[in-house]
């Protein structure tokens, strides 16, 4: 016999991302938030499970779903631990349910119930044949009771422990969400050239003056330390300063150079040190509380050993030569594109070996250089396998491509991803983007990464802006994403010497060593410091908490709050760095459960100073000679204007 199909119906669950080709992201210690569309014909009552398991599970776990507007279901379950889980969605005509609430509207009518205490009964006693143990005998008794309407007050509990699944419909997907640790979600990342950390100029830097220079990057707070690649050099068509195509006999050349005659991938420069510094460098920097980051860059320099010992990992030209890499119109000369179709699974064999030999010296985190010039599947493929191994390894996408490309990045297994955000100055842009990343299904799987600065990218804004522009970005990066980053010291030093008409740094670290002076007086360091420690306290700052864009009636103002249980922050910046502006902030009062009719305190986290607000729309002014933003936390009950004494 052939039984009948489900009435029930299940769609739009979330998250689900490209339908369930590919895994949500979250945080270990998060909860993952799962809802479906689901409904019925007629007018019956259902029930939902979110069915959930950890890797290797073989059978399911089942949290309720619980109802709410439209038809959307919603459920959820912890992911404690570094790893993947797999759900699915179930759900069922609940008889009981929809028996109980047709009997009670009948009762409330004063209609005779006779007939229907017999068919409760009958439903009771059907899920007694279905449990076992002491419910089962209870559920019996129960039955026997209801058609004298003297059922126990737990009846709908204990029925709800044994329903009628059989005719239920699931998700027809099992989908999946892949939690890794905080610092793949949350972090403020510093990125230097080690060679550039000498203590005086005219020298090149080494590993061990890098490691003198990491208490400095420690004191503002930063998680990671990023460097660029810390390999041998090519001399083969090394370009000079400015990115010149004659090098001089001082010129270092670029790290993205790859490879010379003292080794590859999983060499050190010589004038940069040993592999025995590296190791102390990680070690210092780990007592520390940071970790490093390192740069991985798939290509290699024209005196790499593999050009010689693979020929066949290199594209050539009809004339026999190997094809450099070309950007039209740049060119670079110094570097060898790798050519995967010809490369095969040896080649992915050998980049895996790289990856592998860096995480067994300390490090956990890579910086993967133009990745959107690689295969995806060779992505996906190498993630999966060190990920495998090592769990806790973090890869960030340096991908400044299209936003199709970007995206599927994130998808094959990137941890999280540079963005478009050096280029969205205007609050309409601001908005509009980080609008953009915020929403599902993006958010679900794309984390964002908000660079200020990089090496190649020195934007107008900060170019023409000065200090208060450097100041406006770092605290609309820190506060709009949950990662960000600063390339230093220039950064911190506001350096706004570009080469005109260009993004370019002058006399770019990337061709030539420079010294800069850290103990600047002028240095942005003290404000770079506050933003950081504002971002470790502030559990409104960090992955799982709420962001929303709020009104203000000066368009050079943008204003935004941050949200986690009950810790609210407001953020104002403004995006003028020549000039003062003011304005009013419209809050929803309703949303933050703050009285309308009552003060509240904010308390400026970045300037110092506590004001009484009252109501929905209140002032601020800001002046970028001074500070071009505020971090304003709420205190929700103010005592009294008086003593400004206030309960958090």
């Amino acid at each position: 016999m052939v039984s009948a199909p489900s009435r029930v119906v299940i769609e739009r669950v979330e998250p689900e991302i490209d339908c369930g080709g590919y895994p949500a992201k979250r945080v270990a210690g998060e909860t993952l938030v799962v809802s479906a569309t689901i409904f019925a014909d007629g007018h019956d009552r259902l029930a939902a499970v979110l069915k959930h398991r950890g890797a290797g599970e073989q059978g399911w776990h089942e949290t309720a779903m619980v109802p709410s507007a439209d038809d959307r279901w919603q459920g959820a379950f912890p992911v404690p631990v570094v790893g993947r889980y797999e759900y699915t969605v179930e759900a069922w005509v609940d008889a009981f349910a929809t028996w109980r609430w047709g009997f009670d509207r009948k009762v409330a009518a004063g209609q005779d119930v006779a007939s229907e205490l017999r068919e409760g009964a009958a439903l009771v006693a059907a899920a007694a044949r279905r449990a076992g143990g002491d419910d089962a005998a209870w559920l019996a008794e129960q039955a026997r009771l209801l058609e004298r309407d003297a059922a126990a007050p737990e009846l709908a509990s204990r029925m709800a422990r044994h329903p009628d699944r059989s005719r239920g419909a699931s998700y027809g997907r099992i989908l999946a969400v892949d939690v890794e640790r905080e610092r793949a979600a949350f972090g403020a990342w510093y990125e230097c050239f080690p060679r550039s950390t000498a203590a005086e100029p005219g020298r090149h830097g080494t590993l061990r003056d890098l490691a003198d220079r990491l208490p400095y990057v420690a004191s503002m707070g930063f998680d990671v330390l990023y460097l660029p690649p810390i390999h041998p050099i090519g001399r083969s068509h090394r370009k000079g300063t400015n990115n010149t195509e004659a090098a001089g006999p001082g010129d270092p050349g670029s790290p993205w150079a790859i490879g010379a005659a003292e080794g590859g991938h999983t060499a050190i420069h010589p004038e940069l040190g040993t592999l025995a510094d590296f190791d102390d460098v990680v070690g210092r920097a780990r007592a520390l509380g940071i970790e490093i980051a390192l740069d991985l860059a798939f290509q290699t320099s024209p005196d790499h050993p593999w050009v010689t010992a693979h020929p066949e990992w290199f594209r050539r030209r009809p004339d026999g030569t190997i094809q450099y890499a070309e950007n039209p119109p740049k060119r670079y000369q110094d570097v060898y594109p790798l050519d995967f179709e010809s490369g095969g699974q040896t080649l992915r064999d050998e980049l895996l070996g790289v990856v592998l030999f860096w995480v067994a010296r300390g490090v956990a985190i890579f910086r993967v250089d133009n990745p959107h010039t690689k295969p995806f599947a060779f992505w996906e493929w190498l993630i999966a396998e060190v990920r495998r191994r090592h769990p806790e390894v973090v890869f960030l996408a340096e991908a400044f491509t299209r936003p199709s490309v970007m995206r599927h990045l994130a998808k094959v297994g990137f941890s999280q991803s540079y963005t478009y955000f050096t280029w969205r100055n205007t609050k309409a842009e601001l908005v509009a983007y980080v609008t953009e990343l915020r929403s599902p299904p993006v958010r679900d799987y794309m984390r964002p990464n908000f660079f200020v600065n990089t090496p190649d990218i020195l934007h107008e804004y900060l170019q023409t802006g000065g200090r208060p522009a450097f100041q406006a970005r770092l605290v609309l990066a820190a506060t709009l994403a949950e990662s960000y980053g600063v390339y230093g010291p220039p950064f911190e030093l506001a350096v706004t010497d570009a080469v005109p008409g260009t993004e370019d740094y002058r006399d770019s670290e990337k061709y030539q060593v420079r010294h800069w002076r850290v103990d600047d007086p002028y240095s942005l360091r003290p404000l770079v410091t506050r933003v950081n420690e504002i971002r470790r306290a502030h559990a409104a700052l960090r992955p799982g908490s709420r962001l929303r864009f709020v009104p203000t009636d000066n368009e050079q103002l943008v204003a935004y709050l941050r949200v986690a249980d009950d810790d609210v922050l407001v953020v104002v910046v403004s995006l003028d760095p020549h000039h003062p502006q003011s304005g009013h902030v419209e809050l929803p009062l309703d949303v933050l459960e703050l009285d309308p009719v009552r003060p509240y305190q904010a308390e400026d986290l970045l300037g110092g100073g506590r004001y009484l607000w009252y109501g929905t729309r209140n002032y601020v002014a800001l002046d970028p000679q001074a500070l071009p933003a505020h971090v304003f936390q709420l205190h929700r009950r103010v005592r009294t204007e008086r003593d400004f004494d206030y309960y958090l």
